[in-house]
């Protein structure tokens, strides 16, 4: 049940916020979530003033152990995880888009107890690219530009998972447009794409599902085997 799943922000939306919904989504629990957000498609109208907002915010996030006061960004979980987190992020940069903060690895001190890296934004970020259609599950965020809310809605329905996806807006006609059309099973509206609700069922469309819900009313039936009898009573 993978993910690459997409933020759109369009021009309405107030930039301080979206902002945090961005971070909050993409980095926060280092990224290893399968409903973490792993690409940022913001309207170009917004797109440079917003970057700016998200550079100032990530360049803020203390990263270490995460057990200890003020540390917003934790360690990869192992070492296979940190290496796959730093060939995407290679991978990235040889594709053509443009690194413009973090994905260094953290070591010495406190950070060689762990697989610590840096958060990292990508720029010029286009849909043909490794790190706008593989999930990543580490902190990597793809920023990707929109010129309209019809061309946001493209780029983000243009992968093969469809797990969680969300939208920044006030705008309620875009927003209930954007819920009927987006390619999701778990939709969010000004929240980030992570996070859950045990009492709502939890699940994806095309790669991101395997047709069953988890959770909620629906984990009856995920955890149930249904068997058809027929019976004739004869004396």
């Amino acid at each position: 049940m993978g993910g690459k799943n997409p933020t759109i922000v369009l021009k309405d939306s107030d930039l301080d916020y979206a902002a945090d919904v961005l971070v909050n989504g993409a980095f926060f629990s280092t990224g290893q979530k399968c409903t973490a957000c792993s690409r940022a498609i913001i309207e170009k109208a917004i797109y440079d003033p917003l970057v700016e907002k998200l550079l100032e915010k990530t360049r803020k996030l203390k990263v270490g152990n995460g057990l200890e006061p003020g540390v917003d960004i934790g360690p990869a979980v192992d070492a296979n995880q940190l290496e796959t987190d730093l060939k995407y992020i290679e991978i990235g940069k040889k594709e053509g888009a443009k690194l413009l903060c973090g994905g260094n690895r953290l070591t010495g001190g406190a950070y060689s107890k762990g697989y610590f890296v840096e958060p990292a934004l990508f720029a010029g970020v286009t849909p043909e690219m490794r790190i706008a259609q593989e999930e990543i599950f580490g902190p990597v965020l793809a920023l990707m530009v929109a010129n309209d809310f019809e061309d946001s809605l493209r780029l983000a329905n243009c992968v093969r998972f469809g797990l969680s996806a969300s939208i920044v807006s006030r705008d309620l006609t875009r927003v209930h447009q954007f819920v009927n059309r987006i390619e999701a099973g778990l939709i969010t509206v000004n929240l980030p794409t992570a996070g859950v609700e045990y009492q709502l069922p939890f699940g994806g469309t095309k790669d991101s599902s395997f047709g069953m819900r988890e959770q909620g009313p629906q984990a009856l039936d995920f955890y149930t085997e249904t068997r058809t009898v027929y019976l004739k009573y004869t004396q």
